[in-house]
């Protein structure tokens, strides 16, 4: 008696990258935003009131700004692949031999035989024509389908929670340390961002941890540059 060969099972994270994207965005761009806005108020010596009302007010506009510009793109890239599917959809009623021809090309170019691509391309379109020309030709795929409403979530839920922390730390720390104080938490919010990232993604850790680190340090030095030359809260 033949056994049933088993299939080896493989954990791939790219059924993330729908959220991932926008979670990691959002996150980086609340701690990036609110505390380079705090720490530019704050190199301006107002006193902790406008600080926190600086903090609290970019929590707020940045959140909603995030959400709505992740569900208006994604929205758009969802609205052209299903444009795309429509178009491909109708080909395949008009000239369905010639999409078959395209499809076996595509499996040509791939590296298969004539014969072979051919034979692949018959089948498949016997199967579901649609969905293999979606698949091979326009190389779209559900996994990772736009989801605006998915990006919109998660791109505002972490811009929020990423941005608390520079706000917790303006409001926590004394009255002539809260430069120094959201500037510390703000790099180690950013390290812990980029390794979870990457970690997340299965990417390396130390070169995520390094990027989001880099570019975050640069927005925080720019901006409280600009608070402190002019005097005035940016």
């Amino acid at each position: 008696m033949t056994e049933t060969p088993q299939i080896h099972p493989e954990h791939h994270y790219t059924t993330r990258t729908g959220w991932l994207r926008a979670a990691v965005l959002g996150a980086n761009d609340g701690i990036v935003s609110v505390s380079s806005l705090i720490v530019g108020v704050a190199a301006a010596d107002p006193g902790r009131g406008a600080i926190l009302v600086a903090g609290a007010a970019g929590l707020a506009a940045g959140a909603m700004s995030m959400a709505a510009g992740e569900y208006v793109s994604v929205s758009s890239q969802a609205d052209s692949e299903k444009a795309d599917i429509a178009r491909e959809a109708e080909a395949l009623e008009t000239m369905p031999d010639e999409e078959e021809r395209e499809l076996a090309q595509i499996f040509q170019d791939r590296g298969l035989s004539a014969q072979t691509a051919a034979l692949v391309a018959r089948e498949l379109t016997e199967k579901d024509a649609l969905q293999a020309h979606v698949r091979e030709e326009l190389g779209l795929h559900e996994v990772n389908a736009a989801n605006p409403l998915q990006a919109a979530a998660a791109s505002g839920l972490t811009f929020t929670a990423a941005a608390a922390v520079p706000v917790a730390a303006a409001m926590l720390a004394p009255e002539g340390a809260i430069l120094p104080a959201v500037v510390i938490a703000t790099l180690v919010a950013l390290a812990g961002l980029g390794a979870l990232g990457a970690k997340t993604g299965g990417a390396p850790m130390l070169r995520g941890t390094f990027r989001v680190l880099f570019w975050g340090a640069m927005a925080m030095a720019v901006t409280a540059g600009v608070g402190a030359l002019f005097g005035v809260a940016v």
